[in-house]
């Protein structure tokens, strides 16, 4: 059996986070969570030289009161759509504070409204009957 060069050691607890950001907006909020279970996050900043990435681990540490250096973005660094690692902080916790710091509280989904009948159409030869 060959001896590998490398050993895992105890891994960090920490949780992953699909994001959907929204940059150049009007101010920097977490917005809520999708029916998807993608959080949606609105930063000021452009995605100009990753000002944008920035923003968002700025305001992740922020809300979950966690060092910058625990929030990573280890996917979609050129677009709207990003996987976010977060150290530290298990992932019940992290949902926990992130929908009590959302902008918008969640909804309940709306029962699906019942679809009206669709009006009968007349052909080209019907007259109408007095």
């Amino acid at each position: 059996m060959t001896e590998h060069k490398f050993h895992f050691g105890k891994g960090m607890g920490g949780a992953a986070l699909p994001v959907k950001v929204v940059p150049r907006a009007s101010k920097n909020e977490i917005v809520g969570v999708g029916a998807d279970g993608t959080l949606r996050i609105r930063v000021t900043a452009p995605p100009v030289e990753g000002a944008a990435n920035d923003a968002v681990i700025a305001l992740l540490a922020e809300a979950l009161d966690l060092p910058k250096s625990n929030i990573d973005i280890v996917a979609g660094l050129a677009s709207t759509q990003k996987l976010v690692s977060i150290i530290g902080i298990d992932p019940l916790t992290v949902d926990e504070i992130l929908k009590h710091k959302s902008a918008k509280p969640e909804k309940a989904e709306k029962p699906a409204k019942a679809k009206k009948a669709a009006k009968p159409v007349k052909a080209k030869g019907d007259k109408k009957k007095n």
